[in-house]
């Protein structure tokens, strides 16, 4: 396709149409125009209320006012996922935001830890994580600190359809143009092959150079109309369900998502200023919709309010997320169950990348290609290190768990798990959103234990060793006093000035 991108066209809200239109709007300006088509009749999902911390980088490109976000989507802050009965029944591990010790060049901390362990040190990795201090004892700040041995990473648990509705206005005040009205044709050029107009239900012909479908896992243009196919992972992935519900809030709000394994799937708790977010994401092979409502219902610890709502999906990935002059946003772009809250993160990375690689002079072959490459890549290692939850588990109460537990993965997975066993080491692929604290913490959580450890580790004594671990320990808690609960910062911080 010649010629420059002179209007762009976003199909559907909801947060991945908004953030799409707004980051375009923020970046690109008055380069392009930028028609977010979208109808009121059609529900979004909006379950998607868990964040991680590449959030922070969207909103500061958007120029948010913190306190003003967190108000206006009633959100509470992140510090961690618990995992509940994941390893085995009653068995519970934090994945903070944070990193255990203080690493020094060529050598992490966890093995000089993996040293001690080994000597019979009983102290848990988490010990020395002041994410995951903060997290048990409910409390937050936002620390300003110059040493990273104090640093506290966070993200946010948000209403999805309030935030939709927060970059919905920010969007329409700075020139956005919004759109009401069902989508009934797709025009496509006989010639090229690509989309050149919505026809609305009204008759309004919308056009465009450029369209992003953030049309749900309807795929209305990248599937529907280029027919462009769907990579399948339900092999490694067997979850093809989830059901939501909101639940009334608790008196204390914790900084932290709950994720509780069932007998064939498992259980968010998200809470939020003003509710809790809860659902079940499980495998319809094993469990009948009846069953999984009554799991659900039976394990929220707060009053339901409001019906279940169920939600289909396919996990796996669309083929091509660049398809001629369409770009796929959001579930059509593919499905990864919420497991670590990567969602938002891949409308976030999606609309980033194609502002990195926007066509200026007209759509080449090479940016489509390059796009591809990296979008593949980033959803097969998210996909990676969700298999790894289900792959390394000891569970023996259901055939669910069994079966996840011998299937074959992915090779990759298994150099990785292999590296770690055998001497603790940790690689970060490029484009891997997880860095290696979190592979580290996931794979000791899981039971993976290293059976050696770095010999820069035996270049202290014992002496020195155990002096390191205790001053690392009282270090980490040394902030913990002055820290205000998490329901305190809320109260101090979003307070209207």
């Amino acid at each position: 396709m010649k010629g420059k991108i002179k209007k762009v066209v976003v199909v559907g809200g909801g947060t991945a149409g908004w953030m799409s239109a707004a980051l375009l709007k923020r970046v690109l300006g008055n380069q392009v125009d930028i028609e977010l088509v979208e109808s009121e009749q059609i529900g979004i999902v909006g379950v998607g209320e868990a964040t991680i911390p590449p959030i922070q980088h969207v909103n500061a490109v958007l120029g948010l006012d913190e306190a003003e976000f967190l108000r206006e989507t009633k959100s509470t802050i992140k510090l961690a996922i618990r995992f509940e009965n994941w390893r085995k029944q009653g068995d519970s591990y934090y994945h903070t935001f944070g990193a255990p010790g203080k690493s020094q060049a060529f050598c992490h901390f966890h093995h000089f830890w993996t040293r001690a362990r080994q000597a019979g040190d009983t102290s848990s990795l988490w010990d020395y994580d002041l994410n995951y201090l903060c997290a048990e004892a409910g409390k937050f700040a936002k620390l300003k600190v110059d040493d990273p041995m104090w640093e506290l990473h966070y993200a946010y648990h948000f209403d999805a359809s309030l935030y939709g509705q927060f970059l919905r206005k920010y969007s329409e005040q700075r020139g956005v143009k919004r759109t009401e009205g069902l989508i009934e044709l797709v025009n496509i050029n006989p010639e090229s092959g690509h989309v050149e107009s919505l026809v609305l239900k009204d008759g309004n012909v919308i056009e465009g150079d450029f369209f992003v479908d953030c049309s749900g896992i309807r795929g209305l243009l990248i599937h529907q109309k280029l027919g462009t196919g769907y990579e399948d992972w339900g092999h490694w992935l067997p979850c093809d369900r989830a059901m939501a519900v909101p639940s009334e809030r608790f008196d204390e709000t914790l900084p932290f998502t709950r994720s509780i394994a069932h007998s064939a799937g498992w259980q968010w708790r998200i809470p939020l200023q003003h509710r809790n977010g809860n659902g079940l994401v499980y495998s319809s092979n094993h469990y009948s919709d009846d069953e999984a409502a009554d799991i659900l219902l039976n394990n929220l610890e707060s009053k339901a309010l409001g019906e279940p709502k169920i939600i289909p999906f396919r996990t796996g990935r669309t083929r091509r997320q660049w398809n001629r002059n369409v770009v796929a946003v959001g579930l059509s772009s593919g499905f990864l169950e919420p497991l670590e809250s990567t969602s938002i993160y891949l409308i976030q990375s999606a609309i980033v990348r194609l502002i990195h690689l926007f066509p200026h002079a007209g759509i080449s072959a090479d940016l489509v290609d390059e796009y591809n490459r990296q979008s593949k890549r980033e959803y097969e290692l998210i996909r990676d290190f969700i298999i790894l939850h289900y792959y390394l588990n000891e569970r023996d109460d259901s055939q669910f768990w069994r079966d996840t537990r011998n299937m074959d993965v992915p090779e990759r997975l298994t150099e990785k798990i292999g590296l770690f066993r055998s001497n603790g080491g940790l690689v970060q692929d490029q484009l891997d959103i997880f860095l290696e604290s979190s592979w580290l913490q996931v794979m000791l959580g899981q039971g993976v234990t290293p059976r050696d450890y770095h010999p820069i580790a035996d270049s202290l004594t014992d002496a020195q060793l155990k002096e390191k671990l205790v001053n690392t320990r009282k270090l980490k808690r040394e902030p913990l006093p002055k820290i205000p609960s998490h329901d305190q910062f809320l109260e101090m911080f979003c307070k209207p000035r």
